[in-house]
This record gives C-alpha cells, sequence and structure tokens, in this order.
C-alpha cells in the first residue's frame, strides 16, 4: 500500500543536510634552493649597501670564513695572552702598534720644527743687510756700525723707545719716550752712518762722528727739530722717515766722556743734533696716557747730568779687519 505524505510535511520537513566538506590543509611547501648565478650576484652586490668592514674571505673550499673574534689568536697574541686567558684574567690587550704611516707624520712634523727653530736662532743673531753678528757682553769692547743696541738714560735707567704711535701735538710724528722696561724690543736701535760717509759696516766710531739712529721695529730714523717737546716744550725727538728717506734731521754728532777716543761698550757718551744743536734728554716727567711709566725724551741746548747716555743690551758687530 502506498504511503501518503500530507502535503504540509514537504513543506515542513527539510532533507537532512550533508556535513561540509573541509578542505585537507596542505603542508607548505619548501622552495628548493636556487643556485646563484653571476647575474644574481652581482644584482644582490648592487642592492646591498656600502659598509664599513670588508666582507669575509672565502676559505679553499668555498665556504666563507668565520667572523675574528675579539679575543687574540693564538698565533698573534702577545706571550702570556693565551695562559691569562685560561685563568679567567680580564686584562686589556696592549694597543696595536702605531702604523708607519703616522711615524713618519710625526718625524716630518719634529724635522720642520727643528728648521723653524734653527732659523729664527739665525735670524736673531742677524742684523742690517743679512750680516752676521756675535752677542757681546764684555765691557770696554768698541761700537761699530752696523751694531742692534739700546741707549740707557744713566739718571732714570730708562730705554731710549719708541713705537708706532704719532705725537698728538707739534710734529704729530712717531713718538719716543724713555722706557724703564729692559726686554721690550721697541727700544732697539741701529747705528749707521750718514748718507755721504764712506764708513762701513764693522768700523769702530770715533768721538765727533756723526751718527744716525735707526729704529729696528718701524725703520724710522731718529730725528729732532724745533717743534716744542709735548711735556717741558724742550725740543721735539721723534722718529721720521724710512730706509729711503732719511735727512740732516737724523744726524747726531757723538760726544765721549772721558779722554777716550772711541765710543765703546758701557762708557758715557752725549749725542748732539747737528741741525738744532740740542742734547739727547730725558728726565722724570711721565706721560699720563701712555702706560708703563714711559717718560718724556726731548732735546736741550745745554750740557746736563740728564743727557748722558750709554749702552746696554744688543748684538755688537766685531770691528771689521780692514780699514
Amino acid at each position: 500500500m502506498t504511503r501518503v505524505i500530507p502535503w504540509l510535511a514537504l513543506y515542513t520537513s527539510r532533507p537532512p543536510q550533508s556535513p561540509r566538506k573541509q578542505r585537507p590543509r596542505q603542508a607548505k611547501r619548501s622552495r628548493a634552493p636556487e643556485i646563484p648565478t653571476a647575474a644574481t650576484k652581482h644584482a644582490v652586490a648592487r642592492a646591498r649597501p656600502p659598509s664599513l668592514f670588508p666582507p669575509p674571505i672565502a676559505d679553499g673550499k668555498g665556504q666563507k670564513a668565520p667572523r675574528a673574534s675579539r679575543s687574540p689568536d693564538a698565533a698573534t697574541a702577545p706571550p702570556g695572552a693565551a695562559a691569562a686567558k685560561g685563568k679567567g684574567s680580564s686584562s686589556p690587550s696592549p694597543p696595536p702598534p702605531r702604523s708607519r704611516r703616522t711615524t713618519a707624520v710625526v718625524a716630518m712634523a719634529a724635522s720642520l720644527l727643528a728648521l723653524a727653530v734653527a732659523l729664527l736662532l739665525g735670524a736673531s743673531s742677524r742684523v742690517d743687510n743679512g750680516a752676521a753678528a756675535a752677542p757681546v757682553t764684555e765691557e770696554g769692547l768698541e761700537i761699530t756700525y752696523g751694531s742692534t743696541l739700546k741707549l740707557m738714560h744713566d739718571k732714570t735707567k730708562v730705554r731710549l723707545h719708541s713705537h708706532d704711535v704719532a705725537y698728538g701735538s707739534g710734529s704729530g710724528q712717531q713718538s719716543v719716550t724713555g722706557f724703564p722696561q729692559t726686554d721690550d724690543s721697541n727700544s732697539y736701535w741701529i747705528v749707521k752712518p750718514t748718507l755721504d760717509s764712506s764708513a762701513k759696516q764693522g768700523d769702530a766710531i770715533e768721538t765727533g762722528s756723526i751718527v744716525r739712529l735707526q729704529h729696528m721695529r718701524t725703520r724710522r730714523w731718529l730725528h729732532s727739530h724745533l717743534h716744542a717737546s709735548p711735556l717741558s716744550g724742550n725740543l721735539e725727538v721723534s722718529c721720521f722717515g724710512d730706509d729711503g728717506q732719511s735727512d740732516t734731521g737724523d744726524y747726531w754728532m757723538l760726544e765721549i766722556e772721558g779722554k777716550d777716543k772711541v765710543w765703546k761698550r758701557d762708557q758715557k757718551v752725549r749725542l748732539r743734533h747737528v741741525d738744532t744743536g740740542g742734547y739727547l734728554h730725558s728726565h722724570n716727567k711721565k706721560y699720563n696716557r701712555l702706560g708703563g711709566g714711559q717718560q718724556e725724551v726731548c732735546g736741550v741746548r745745554d750740557k746736563r747730568a740728564e743727557n748722558i747716555w750709554s749702552t746696554a743690551e744688543g748684538v755688537y758687530l766685531p770691528v771689521s779687519g780692514s780699514k
């Protein structure tokens, strides 16, 4: 007998569903290693950023050598390093020796320094046109043309001094003062003959000779004229001219005190200006605006104790053998 299924059951009952088939998981397939070619090596090398460290060197079997460790190798370590390492010593290894390039640079710098010192010492012993001179410290030795010296005022012990500072009054030329310090290079003067003289470098200087004094630093000549000096109103003494400019205003007559006829070291002398007749003079009147206790130097026409000078520090040329 045929079973009759109600029509409502066709709409309310659902046919049984089969379970969803799950796709089985497949294991990840490992990619086969690619064999590098020359083209791929070149591309990788170009894409790799530059490094400060060199690449490891391959051994004979084509494998990369292991990176070197920080500890010294047995072949290159100093004696006792391996033993210290085995005992657990933590003492640092000695620094590597200085490279040959660094040693060469240090040697070159030392040579240049020695050469500069030698040139400086050689230049300090040369005065006036590069002539060599031997420093003289003994008393009584003759003073010659070309010597570079300091003149010391007998009463106040200052040095005849000048620097590139002009007078604010009078001629407005370079000022001349008396300076108490003994180590100032602006107090050096070069003794030279007049323009029309036949005297030459190395000749001795006799009393009555007319000389010129050239300031070593500024190359100007000790000069005087009828302008009034700033403090006392006497004859102004200044520095004027240069190597190629000099006149009779730079002429001074040497007068030696005593019976000696030749100018000698530490001997008392006077310098009388040829044009004005004034003696080179100084006194205790000091400038307020100039530091170091600098005092006035001027010209005075009468002989006084304050216009006596003597030579002090300097480089003195020996007397020339030919006359």
